[in-house]
Formats: structure tokens, sequence, C-alpha cells
């Protein structure tokens, strides 16, 4: 296991952070997890107070645990008063039966309203403080689910020691925030790689073959740890037997090699070539669209499945949408209208509403939600 500085927390973290959101079966499997995590050079652990049992489950393990080898995040929604966040603190602190956390996230800063929760002279984010004065957080940062604007505009709250972001090969649009939050000395923790990434741990035999000799979901995880400004990735096992696949490229921090770089090279050249005139480089233009579809995130998804067989990931993502409210925002694609509004505004002169279309039968399936609801 590797381990690097988590920014300006200057905590020293396994680059592989154990997420605790899956591994609820019961309350023994999930203390053979994290024990199975730690003996495996794990010292960072992530629940969050919406995670179900996760916090009290955790509390209770880690009473056999030595809790000072150890770093514990937990994650709070903003509140748009400041007594409820200093409730949701003093709840957290007695379910994981902790006298102090190390991390606090407020987690999903998704919209301009949370921001502006947090940046109010009397927001939620006075609690907080108060409870580093005394002791009871150490460091504070926050998770997103939002727009590249929004979290600029975040971070340059200049209030947070780190940031919890989506990023990942097959998703590369925080890029510029990557470098952002370098050059502002946060701590980077990516999220979810293996399956926002793609549901790389269950990959389709086109991408399997494309990526020759490695995995698609080591070639992630490669990508990720290639990048020294990237602290530690989270890897979320319902059970022991999960961490082994991941953690094989726990040591594997160094840059990317050149048989991996050909390989990369040769995953652009296929998207390009099967894409073709569809092919969608999310630049983000086509926004707003008055009927609030999300164009950028519907068309990447269409991109994945033509080129790499993605399919099944896309319609678990898809399926999302207008159902999971701010974690994944926009109405579907057949809710296009044909208005012609984000046309001229493509540089690519993209049939959209054709796309869209043609998405939402490729994609569309059941509605889903997210894990924990």
């Amino acid at each position: 296991m590797k381990y690097r500085r988590f920014g300006k927390t200057n905590l020293v973290l396994s680059v592989f952070s154990l997420g605790t959101m899956r591994c609820l079966a019961s309350e023994a499997e999930f203390q053979q997890t994290i024990t199975a995590a730690i003996t495996k050079g794990i010292n960072h652990i992530e629940t969050a107070r919406g995670y179900g049992k996760s916090e009290e489950y955790l509390g209770k393990t880690l009473q056999n645990l030595p809790r000072e080898e150890l770093y514990i995040t937990t994650k709070i929604p903003p509140t748009p008063a400041p007594q409820l966040m200093e409730q949701a603190i003093t709840e957290s602190l007695q379910r994981l039966q902790l006298d102090y956390i190390d991390c606090l996230a407020i987690h999903g800063i998704n919209t301009q309203q949370h921001l502006e929760w947090i940046t109010a002279s009397e927001g939620c984010v006075k609690p907080i403080h108060q409870a580093i004065a005394q002791g009871k957080i150490r460091h504070l940062g926050f998770s997103t689910h939002g727009s590249v604007e929004l979290i600029t505009s975040t971070i340059k709250t200049n209030l947070f020691e780190f940031v919890n972001l989506h990023y990942y090969y097959f998703g590369q649009r925080n890029q510029e925030i990557i470098e952002l939050a370098k050059n502002q000395d946060l701590g980077i923790f990516i999220i979810s790689p293996a399956d926002k990434g793609g549901r790389l741990y269950q990959p389709p035999p086109t991408l399997v073959n494309l990526c020759q000799p490695f995995t698609p979901l080591e070639l992630n995880y490669r990508f990720l740890l290639s990048n020294p400004a990237i602290t530690t990735l989270s890897v979320g096992p319902a059970n022991p037997g999960e961490l082994d696949t991941p953690l094989k490229v726990a040591n594997q921090d160094y840059p990317l090699t050149s048989a991996e770089q050909k390989v990369l090279e040769n995953l652009e050249t296929h998207l390009y070539q099967q894409l073709g005139t569809d092919y969608c480089s999310q630049c983000y233009q086509c926004l707003p669209c008055p009927e609030s579809i999300n164009i950028p995130e519907i068309l990447r998804l269409r991109n994945l499945a033509v080129a790499y067989d993605l399919t099944d990931y896309g319609k678990y993502r898809y399926a999302m949408l207008e159902n999971a409210g701010h974690w994944f925002p926009g109405q579907k694609g057949n809710r296009c209208t044909n208005c012609g509004d984000c046309l001229p505004r493509c540089p690519q002169q993209l049939d959209i509403p054709k796309l869209l279309l043609d998405t939402h039968n490729r994609l569309n399936g059941p509605s889903r939600r997210r894990l924990w609801e």
C-alpha cells in the first residue's frame, strides 16, 4: 500500500480509502470488512450520516481497533439552519463513539442554494468552526456532484481543506477541478471509481478486449494513481473478498507505462471511429436546455454505450435521471420537444434531438434511486 499527503490537512492517507456504503448486510460482515481493509494497509475509513447504520456499525467496530492509527471521515449534508448542523455533528459523534472526527465533509454541495447555506453569515459552517475550535472536528472538506462552475466557486471560498470528487478515465469533466484543487493544496479524494466510473467490476467483453493485457478496472485505477495530485481512491466492498481485486494495484502509483499509454490511446481511437460524426465532445455549450434535459451527460452515456458496449452502465446511470434530485439532475432524453435551441450552439453540429431519442431508446428502463434510499 502506498500513502500520500492529503493536501493542507497534512494527513498521510493510504491511496485506497474504505467507503462503507455497501458493507451493511450485517454488523458482523461490516466488522470483518473493516478489519480486512486495515490488515491490507488502508488507514482511512469513510462513512456518512445518510449511509444507513454505517456510523453506528463503525463506532462499535472502532472500539477494538487502534484509533490513533486510523483516519475517520464522515459526511453530513448542508443544512439551511446552523442548529441542524450542530445537532447532526453531535449525533454523528455519538454514533461513531468518538471524541473527534478527523475529517468532516459537507455531503453534496450540489446546487447554488447549498453553497449559499454554507457561506451565509449565520450559515451551517458556523457550528462546524465551533466544533473545530472545541477539538471535535480536525479538518473540513466537501463532496459534490455539482457543475464545474459550482465546484470552482466552492473551492474559492477557501473554507475547505479537501474535496471528494467524481473523476475517472471515462468521466474527465472535472479535470480542471483537479488542477484547481492541486493549486489550492486541497486533498483530493476520488469517489466510486469502480462503480460510477463505469461499473468496471463487470466490464463488457468489448471493453475487456480493448484493454488487454490489462483489465478495465486496473487501467482506470492506474490512470488515477498515476496522477500525483490525487491523494486517495474510494473502494466500497460489500464484503472482505471484494477488497482483493482493487488492492492489487495499491503499490502502483508511478507514471503510466508505455504499454498503459498505448491502450488508452487505442481506446480514444476506437471511440472516435465508432462514434464518427455522432461523437459528443462534452463541451457543454448545448446548455441550458429549456426542458432541463441533461444533454451532455446523456450523450456521454451514449458515447460509452456505442463505443465500448457500456450499455448496462448507461442504463444504470440513465435510470437515475428524474429520480435522484440534485444528486443526478436533469430530465431524460424523451423530454426533448425539438425546439432547436441547442443546435446552433453545438460546435460539432450534432443532431442533438435525434441523439437524445436514440439514447433514450437504448438506455431507458426501470427507475432507480440512490443505493441507501
